[in-house]
């Protein structure tokens, strides 16, 4: 339970949006395989109401401040292999 807790305390940054939850889901994946703690805000409203994606912002795939710069950087390194 204090690790739970200490989640919802944490300060939690957007490092990327989506506007579907499948590709949201699949990085989350691979971030998650990484150690990052991640979470998808929107998630919910965009899958039931998708025309409201572009109103509320789309998905956003989260991360604890602390650990958003190792995630941007996989981030990053995983588009730069895509586009490879």
């Amino acid at each position: 339970m204090t690790g739970l807790f200490y989640f919802y305390r944490m300060k939690l940054v957007t490092v990327k949006r989506f506007d579907d939850y499948i590709s949201a889901y699949l990085v989350m994946g691979r971030l998650k395989e990484e150690d990052i703690v991640c979470h998808l805000q929107n998630e919910h409203t965009v899958t039931t109401v998708p025309f409201l994606s572009s109103i509320s912002g789309g998905i956003e795939l989260m991360v604890p401040e602390i650990q958003e710069k190792r995630a941007v950087e996989l981030l990053t390194q995983w588009a730069n292999e895509q586009v490879s």
